[in-house]
């Protein structure tokens, strides 16, 4: 079954960004379609309704974008790294 889940994280700036998260997420077993909006921060995830959260929530923490609300002082630089990833691969 199909399921459809919203994930609100910081740090998302740019289309690189977008693009980071959207071909790491789509890589991810269970995961079927990613949509990023980069003005609000949010992650709309079409996935099977087997996949956990959790799960994707730790992979973005670790690609340096942790949820909203988190305490993670190391996401800043990370998220660096992955925008300028991303604007390569675009």
């Amino acid at each position: 079954m199909i399921t459809k889940s919203i994930i609100q994280v910081e740090k998302i700036k740019c289309g690189g960004c977008g693009n980071s998260i959207s071909t790491k997420l789509l890589s991810q077993k269970g995961v079927n379609d990613v949509k990023v909006d980069i003005e609000s921060g949010t992650i709309k995830l079409s996935h099977e309704q087997s996949l956990e959260l959790a799960s994707i929530e730790q992979l973005l923490k670790k690609m340096g974008y942790p949820v909203v609300g988190e305490n993670n002082l190391g996401a800043k630089a990370k998220s660096y790294v992955s925008c300028m990833i991303g604007r390569m691969s675009d």
